[in-house]
């Protein structure tokens, strides 16, 4: 009578197991990484080109770099990193890293884009105060996203 209880117990602990090894702990980092998502957001409503905010951007004005950023940073900045946030997912925690550093470059590009780019005539005359504040943001996010998803070794 006691072995069914024991192979029941097992089970229960083997399927415990394997749900643990799937999901990551982000305690603080957590916290750090939410607050850095909401700057991103905050960040699209400030100016990004000339007089364009980020979320008219990622619509298509101001430029094809700089909506490659926007698209970027908000795909995997904003939505993966707050799927990845809710569910806890390890391999959504290297999606995040893995996009976050993407985006981090595409954002670099998209500011000296703008720094550049009255050479051929394209939007620009200087990044906006929301498209470094994004990129900031992007990098951060990128570098908490690395560390969540080692942490799990």
């Amino acid at each position: 009578m006691t072995e069914p209880k024991i192979d029941e117990l097992a089970a229960e602990i083997d399927e415990v197991g394997e749900r643990a090894a799937k999901t990551i702990e982000l305690g603080r980092r957590g916290f750090s990484i939410a607050v850095l998502v909401f700057v991103l957001l905050v960040a699209q409503l400030l100016p990004w080109v000339g007089e364009y905010a980020g979320w008219e951007v990622l619509l298509g004005k101001g430029g094809g770099i700089p909506q490659l950023f926007a698209a970027t940073s908000t795909g995997v900045g904003v939505f993966v990193g707050a799927v990845t946030l809710v569910t806890r997912r390890w391999w959504l925690a290297w999606v995040c890293a893995a996009g976050g550093w993407f985006a981090s470059v595409d954002g670099m590009l998209a500011i000296w884009s703008q720094q550049s780019s009255n050479a051929t005539g394209a939007a620009g005359g200087g990044p906006g105060f929301g498209l470094i504040v994004a990129w900031i943001a992007t990098v951060a996010l990128a570098i908490y996203w690395m560390r969540a998803a080692f942490s799990r070794g």
